[in-house]
Protein backbone atom coordinates (compact mmCIF):
# COMPACT_ATOMS: atom_id res chain seq x y z
CA UNK A 1 0.00 0.00 0.00
CA UNK A 2 0.89 3.65 -0.07
CA UNK A 3 1.95 5.80 2.48
CA UNK A 4 -1.54 7.67 2.53
CA UNK A 5 -3.56 4.04 2.36
CA UNK A 6 -1.98 2.71 5.61
CA UNK A 7 -1.73 5.84 7.40
CA UNK A 8 -5.33 5.60 6.64
CA UNK A 9 -5.94 1.80 7.52
CA UNK A 10 -3.84 2.42 10.61
CA UNK A 11 -6.39 5.52 11.93
CA UNK A 12 -9.50 3.59 11.82
CA UNK A 13 -11.83 4.56 14.94
CA UNK A 14 -9.52 7.57 15.37
CA UNK A 15 -10.35 11.31 15.14
CA UNK A 16 -9.00 12.65 11.84
CA UNK A 17 -9.36 15.85 9.74
CA UNK A 18 -9.68 14.72 5.46
CA UNK A 19 -9.28 17.66 3.17
CA UNK A 20 -10.18 16.67 -0.65
CA UNK A 21 -8.92 18.12 -3.63
CA UNK A 22 -10.44 20.58 -5.98
CA UNK A 23 -12.85 21.00 -7.33
CA UNK A 24 -15.15 21.36 -4.82
CA UNK A 25 -12.62 21.32 -1.72
CA UNK A 26 -14.05 20.11 1.39
CA UNK A 27 -12.67 19.88 4.84
CA UNK A 28 -13.91 16.63 7.04
CA UNK A 29 -13.41 16.09 11.09
CA UNK A 30 -14.75 12.98 12.73
CA UNK A 31 -14.31 9.36 13.28
CA UNK A 32 -12.68 7.53 10.58
CA UNK A 33 -15.46 4.92 10.33
CA UNK A 34 -13.25 2.27 7.72
CA UNK A 35 -10.86 2.46 5.01
CA UNK A 36 -11.25 0.33 2.49
CA UNK A 37 -8.41 -0.94 0.10
CA UNK A 38 -10.58 -2.96 -2.60
CA UNK A 39 -12.68 -0.04 -3.28
CA UNK A 40 -10.67 2.75 -2.56
CA UNK A 41 -13.18 4.77 -0.41
CA UNK A 42 -13.11 5.66 3.20
CA UNK A 43 -15.93 6.37 5.41
CA UNK A 44 -16.04 9.34 8.07
CA UNK A 45 -18.22 10.10 10.77
CA UNK A 46 -18.46 13.83 11.27
CA UNK A 47 -21.16 13.83 14.14
CA UNK A 48 -20.35 15.91 16.37
CA UNK A 49 -19.07 14.32 19.59
CA UNK A 50 -20.11 16.49 22.42
CA UNK A 51 -23.99 15.75 21.01
CA UNK A 52 -26.28 13.88 23.17
CA UNK A 53 -25.48 10.10 22.65
CA UNK A 54 -28.88 8.63 23.10
CA UNK A 55 -30.28 11.05 20.42
CA UNK A 56 -31.59 9.36 17.49
CA UNK A 57 -29.03 11.52 15.35
CA UNK A 58 -26.39 10.66 17.27
CA UNK A 59 -26.69 6.82 16.62
CA UNK A 60 -27.38 7.00 13.05
CA UNK A 61 -24.28 9.43 12.63
CA UNK A 62 -23.54 11.47 9.66
CA UNK A 63 -21.15 9.66 7.55
CA UNK A 64 -19.51 10.73 4.34
CA UNK A 65 -17.70 8.56 1.50
CA UNK A 66 -14.77 10.00 0.57
CA UNK A 67 -12.48 8.45 -2.50
CA UNK A 68 -8.92 7.66 -1.35
CA UNK A 69 -7.80 9.50 -4.28
CA UNK A 70 -9.49 12.87 -3.65
CA UNK A 71 -7.94 13.37 -0.30
CA UNK A 72 -5.12 16.03 -0.45
CA UNK A 73 -4.43 15.94 2.89
CA UNK A 74 -4.53 13.82 6.10
CA UNK A 75 -3.98 14.95 9.82
CA UNK A 76 -4.13 12.56 12.66
CA UNK A 77 -6.57 14.84 16.13
CA UNK A 78 -7.03 12.47 18.58
CA UNK A 79 -5.78 8.42 18.72
CA UNK A 80 -8.59 5.82 18.69
CA UNK A 81 -10.51 5.35 22.07
CA UNK A 82 -10.64 2.50 23.97
CA UNK A 83 -14.03 3.34 25.75
CA UNK A 84 -16.96 1.10 24.35
CA UNK A 85 -19.04 3.41 24.75
CA UNK A 86 -17.63 4.35 21.06
CA UNK A 87 -19.60 3.68 17.35
CA UNK A 88 -18.73 0.20 16.00
CA UNK A 89 -20.11 -1.74 13.07
CA UNK A 90 -22.62 -3.24 15.92
CA UNK A 91 -23.85 0.08 16.50
CA UNK A 92 -24.43 0.91 13.00
CA UNK A 93 -27.90 1.54 11.97
CA UNK A 94 -29.00 -0.24 9.56
CA UNK A 95 -26.52 -2.84 10.62
CA UNK A 96 -23.57 -3.67 8.64
CA UNK A 97 -22.47 -6.66 8.12
CA UNK A 98 -18.89 -7.93 7.40
CA UNK A 99 -17.52 -8.12 3.89
CA UNK A 100 -16.80 -11.68 2.80
CA UNK A 101 -13.59 -11.06 1.25
CA UNK A 102 -13.34 -14.47 -0.44
CA UNK A 103 -16.69 -14.41 -2.38
CA UNK A 104 -14.95 -10.92 -3.46
CA UNK A 105 -11.94 -11.71 -4.96
CA UNK A 106 -13.92 -15.02 -6.08
CA UNK A 107 -16.07 -12.33 -7.94
CA UNK A 108 -13.31 -10.20 -8.96
CA UNK A 109 -11.15 -13.44 -10.17
CA UNK A 110 -14.71 -14.54 -12.56
CA UNK A 111 -15.00 -10.86 -14.00
CA UNK A 112 -11.00 -10.88 -14.89
CA UNK A 113 -11.10 -14.13 -16.63
CA UNK A 114 -14.74 -13.11 -18.37
CA UNK A 115 -13.23 -9.85 -19.81
CA UNK A 116 -10.32 -11.68 -20.91
CA UNK A 117 -12.32 -14.36 -22.62
CA UNK A 118 -14.06 -11.87 -24.25
CA UNK A 119 -10.94 -9.79 -25.84
CA UNK A 120 -9.22 -13.34 -26.61
CA UNK A 121 -12.37 -13.60 -29.12
CA UNK A 122 -11.55 -10.33 -30.78
CA UNK A 123 -9.80 -11.17 -33.90
CA UNK A 124 -6.60 -8.39 -34.02
CA UNK A 125 -6.78 -6.65 -37.53
CA UNK A 126 -9.70 -8.31 -38.68
CA UNK A 127 -12.89 -7.23 -40.81
CA UNK A 128 -16.28 -7.07 -39.24
CA UNK A 129 -17.47 -10.10 -41.95
CA UNK A 130 -14.19 -12.29 -40.09
CA UNK A 131 -15.59 -11.71 -36.95
CA UNK A 132 -19.39 -12.59 -37.51
CA UNK A 133 -17.81 -16.11 -38.95
CA UNK A 134 -15.63 -16.00 -35.79
CA UNK A 135 -19.09 -15.73 -33.41
CA UNK A 136 -21.18 -18.11 -35.38
CA UNK A 137 -18.76 -20.63 -35.23
CA UNK A 138 -17.98 -20.16 -31.67
CA UNK A 139 -21.56 -20.31 -30.20
CA UNK A 140 -22.34 -23.53 -31.23
CA UNK A 141 -18.09 -24.86 -31.70
CA UNK A 142 -15.12 -24.12 -29.46
CA UNK A 143 -12.94 -21.45 -31.89
CA UNK A 144 -10.27 -19.15 -31.08
CA UNK A 145 -7.96 -16.94 -33.37
CA UNK A 146 -4.52 -18.31 -34.65
CA UNK A 147 -3.76 -15.04 -35.63
CA UNK A 148 -6.11 -13.83 -38.45
CA UNK A 149 -6.82 -17.68 -39.32
CA UNK A 150 -10.23 -19.20 -37.45
CA UNK A 151 -9.67 -22.17 -35.62
CA UNK A 152 -12.62 -24.67 -35.07
CA UNK A 153 -12.98 -27.17 -32.59
CA UNK A 154 -8.73 -27.71 -32.60
CA UNK A 155 -9.67 -30.05 -36.00
CA UNK A 156 -9.71 -27.09 -38.86
CA UNK A 157 -8.22 -23.78 -39.26
CA UNK A 158 -10.08 -21.32 -42.25
CA UNK A 159 -7.44 -18.65 -43.44
CA UNK A 160 -8.10 -15.23 -45.05
CA UNK A 161 -10.71 -14.12 -46.94
CA UNK A 162 -12.89 -17.40 -45.12
CA UNK A 163 -14.48 -18.95 -47.75
CA UNK A 164 -15.11 -22.53 -48.14
CA UNK A 165 -11.98 -23.60 -50.04
CA UNK A 166 -9.77 -21.87 -47.54
CA UNK A 167 -10.85 -24.14 -44.89
CA UNK A 168 -7.84 -26.76 -44.04
CA UNK A 169 -8.01 -29.56 -41.72
CA UNK A 170 -5.71 -29.50 -38.77
CA UNK A 171 -5.15 -33.59 -38.92
CA UNK A 172 -4.70 -35.33 -41.85
CA UNK A 173 -7.74 -37.14 -42.86
CA UNK A 174 -10.39 -35.73 -40.49
CA UNK A 175 -12.78 -35.50 -43.29
CA UNK A 176 -16.05 -35.62 -41.13
CA UNK A 177 -14.38 -32.15 -38.86
CA UNK A 178 -14.18 -30.93 -42.26
CA UNK A 179 -16.89 -31.29 -43.50
CA UNK A 180 -18.87 -30.33 -41.16
CA UNK A 181 -17.19 -26.89 -40.63
CA UNK A 182 -17.34 -26.19 -44.53
CA UNK A 183 -21.13 -26.70 -44.05
CA UNK A 184 -21.17 -24.08 -41.28
CA UNK A 185 -19.20 -21.54 -42.82
CA UNK A 186 -21.46 -22.07 -46.43
CA UNK A 187 -24.75 -21.44 -44.14
CA UNK A 188 -23.08 -18.56 -42.61
CA UNK A 189 -21.49 -17.15 -45.56
CA UNK A 190 -25.28 -17.04 -47.43
CA UNK A 191 -26.31 -15.33 -44.28
CA UNK A 192 -23.89 -12.49 -44.39
CA UNK A 193 -24.74 -12.11 -48.34
CA UNK A 194 -28.29 -12.22 -47.59
CA UNK A 195 -27.92 -9.48 -45.20
CA UNK A 196 -25.81 -7.39 -47.16
CA UNK A 197 -28.22 -7.23 -50.07
CA UNK A 198 -31.09 -6.54 -47.33
CA UNK A 199 -28.75 -3.45 -46.27
CA UNK A 200 -28.26 -2.34 -49.86
CA UNK A 201 -31.66 -2.86 -50.84
CA UNK A 202 -32.82 -0.39 -48.24
CA UNK A 203 -30.38 1.92 -48.76
CA UNK A 204 -31.05 2.29 -52.23
CA UNK A 205 -35.03 2.71 -51.63
CA UNK A 206 -34.27 5.22 -49.12
CA UNK A 207 -32.22 7.14 -51.55
CA UNK A 208 -35.00 7.04 -54.22
CA UNK A 209 -37.51 7.76 -52.22
CA UNK A 210 -35.59 10.76 -50.80
CA UNK A 211 -34.90 11.89 -54.92
CA UNK A 212 -38.72 11.71 -56.15
CA UNK A 213 -39.27 14.05 -53.06
CA UNK A 214 -36.22 16.77 -54.34
CA UNK A 215 -38.07 16.01 -57.99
Amino acid sequence: MVPLEAALSGAIGARVRITTAAPNASTFEGILFTACPITNLVAINTFPASAAADSKQASNGDYHVIPISRIQNFQLLAAPSNSSDGTSFTDAIPSIQALDIRALKTREAKAIGEAMDREARRGKGVTREAQDIFDAFSRTMPAHWNGPRIVVADSVSIAPPYRVEDCRPLVAGNDAALTRVRKVLEMERKKIEFRNASATIGSTSTFTRNERKGG
